[in-house]
């Protein structure tokens, strides 16, 4: 992965596929540049076996290839700048995950185009799950929630050309303020 929003999309991608009916994408920066990435959903949780099993390369549950790449690749990703990975789960509760980067080291991959990965998350699954998007940094703090769009547009779908191009507007704008000049 060439940046952290490829991973934010990858691992969003993990709670999609666990049904959940709303995942929550947490993009924080503190004053001294360490960023803290938050995955957390709702959808059919994993036992200790399997939330062992998805943090190796040679784990995964999809029954379509025998490695999952991307916990691993961020957990890697995350030490390399001297963070962590955390994976937390229960069966019927959800997942969280939690990675932890020093923005500052060299090896901290930039943050991406975001707002893309929220456009290509929210237009691949139109119907469901919801997404709520949270960002902060020192300069400030906004959030994007695709419910709030749902109940003004009705049976609109979220991936019609113009919603898309409006979503995609609306969260860089407000992420420019946030994160401009801090981690893009």
């Amino acid at each position: 992965m060439r940046d952290l929003s490829l991973h934010l999309l990858d691992l969003a991608e993990n709670s999609v596929r666990a049904e959940a009916s709303l995942i929550t994408i947490g993009v924080h920066v503190d004053d001294k540049k360490w960023i803290t990435l938050t995955i957390l959903d709702d959808g059919c949780g994993m036992d200790p076996e399997l939330l062992e099993r998805v943090m190796s390369p040679f784990g995964t549950t999809r029954s379509t290839r025998k490695v999952g790449l991307g916990i691993p690749l961020m957990a890697q990703n995350a030490r390399l700048t001297g963070g962590d990975l955390t994976l937390e789960s229960k069966p019927g509760e959800g997942t969280k995950l939690t990675a932890t980067l020093d923005g500052n080291s060299i090896d901290c991959l930039p943050l991406g185009d975001l707002a893309g990965t929220i456009v290509t998350l929210v237009s691949a699954n139109p119907d469901k799950p919801d997404f709520l998007l949270e960002c902060a940094s020192p300069k400030g703090s906004m959030s994007f929630d695709t419910r709030e769009i749902r109940q003004v547009l009705g049976d609109v779908k979220l991936n019609e050309p113009e919603i898309s191009v409006w979503i995609l507007e609306s969260i860089r704008e407000e992420l420019q303020p946030i994160f401009g000049g801090v981690i893009l």
